[in-house]
C-alpha cells in the first residue's frame, strides 16, 4: 500500500510543478481551470498566476525533496496538508460561480487522490 502512496506523490510531486512551469510559460491555457470571464492577457491576472505559479512549484519541489530524504510517514503528512491546496482552488472556483466540473472534475479529484496517497502513506 505504501508503494501506491509513493507513486501518488511523485506524480502529484511532477504534475503540479508542470502545472506552474506551464501557467508561466503558456498564461492563456490557465483560463481553463475554472474562472469564468478569466483575460489572460490582463496584467493583474498574469501577477496572480505568477504568484499562483510560483506555490504550485515550490510545493511540487518539497515534496519531491520528502520523496528522496523523508520517512513515509513524513510523506504522508506533507501529501496530506498539501491536499488543502486543490481544496482552495475548488472553492475559489466555486466562488466565481466557474464550472461545478472544473471544482469537482479537477481541483475535488485531485483532493481526493491526494488523499489517497497520503493516507496509504500513513497506514502502509
Amino acid at each position: 500500500m505504501a508503494v501506491a502512496g509513493l507513486i501518488i506523490a511523485g506524480l502529484v510531486g511532477v504534475t503540479i510543478i508542470m502545472i506552474g512551469v506551464l501557467a508561466l510559460v503558456l498564461p492563456d491555457r490557465a483560463a481553463g481551470f475554472g474562472i469564468p470571464g478569466t483575460r489572460t492577457d490582463d496584467p493583474v491576472f498574469r501577477s496572480w498566476l505568477s504568484v499562483k505559479s510560483a506555490r504550485d512549484i515550490a510545493s511540487g519541489v518539497v515534496l519531491l525533496a520528502l520523496l528522496a530524504t523523508a520517512a513515509n510517514p513524513v510523506i504522508g503528512i506533507a501529501l496530506l496538508g498539501f491536499t488543502l491546496a486543490p481544496v482552495g482552488d475548488a472553492v475559489a472556483v466555486f466562488r466565481a460561480r466557474g464550472p461545478r466540473s472544473a471544482a469537482y472534475g479537477i481541483h475535488g479529484a485531485t483532493a481526493v487522490v491526494m488523499l489517497v496517497g497520503s493516507f496509504a502513506l500513513l497506514l502502509g
